[in-house]
């Protein structure tokens, strides 16, 4: 590799940290938004939700909490084929709280009177979510700890993704819906809402995706050799 090549590595290396945080910035800002609507949460954070909304923990903290148990069932899944470098998706998750926490003080004040207002609120969560996921996918350094699940045991069984990914965000919906009925008599964190976000967040991330590909060839592609 050419002093210009190894250059070039650090500068790409230093955006795609800035790129991902500012995908866990605006995922954050999109999980603040869904909780403002109070229509439910994305299927991802409705653990979090309920567990932070019975225990009196933010969402932030309960977040990170099932984030790093999450990055321990994927050391369990690929023991010595685990690749050491997605421990970082560690402090990412401490970040990714941290922000949630942050922006739901930031919008703290704002209301609905309406039905139709808390569904903007909830539209405002599902763009700013698939948003900084797509932000998180152009950074190619880590993956989010639930996707790291998922990935992890696809490659132990023959499962794909698409059929494990569904299986999961099903799953901890029922998680959810079990922890709400047994500890409060009632569904909390799951509604109409937690369904447009299974359906339409991974619809705009790829349309994201396809409007940041320019971006991504032109400043992240890999250093051609001279």
């Amino acid at each position: 590799m050419t002093i210009k090549e190894a250059a070039k590595n650090k500068k790409q290396f230093a955006l795609r940290c800035v790129i991902l945080c500012a995908g866990l910035a605006f995922m954050a800002l999109g999980v603040a938004f869904s909780i403002k609507a109070d229509l439910g949460v994305s299927p991802i954070s409705s653990v979090p939700y309920i567990t932070g909304y019975i225990s009196g923990l933010s969402t932030g903290t309960t977040t990170f909490i099932m984030n790093v148990l999450f990055v321990l069932i994927q050391i369990l899944i690929l023991r010595k084929k685990y690749d050491k470098f997605q421990l970082l998706q560690i402090p990412a998750s401490l970040i990714f709280g941290a922000l949630i926490d942050v922006f739901e003080f930031i919008i703290r004040n704002l209301g609905y009177s309406n039905y139709f207002e808390q569904w903007i609120y909830c539209v405002l969560g599902i763009i700013f979510l698939a948003f900084g996921v797509s932000l998180e996918v152009a950074a190619g350094l880590i993956t989010n700890a639930g996707e790291g699940i998922v990935l992890a045991i696809c490659r132990v069984a023959p499962v794909k993704f698409g059929n494990m990914k569904v299986a999961f965000d099903v799953t901890l919906m029922c998680i959810t819906i079990a922890i709400s009925f047994i500890s409060l008599r009632r569904l909390e964190g799951v509604r109409e809402g937690t369904i447009a976000a299974a359906v339409f967040v991974g619809l705009i991330t790829k349309l994201f995706a396809k409007i940041l590909k320019p971006f991504v060839k032109k400043y992240l592609s890999a250093p051609e050799s001279e």
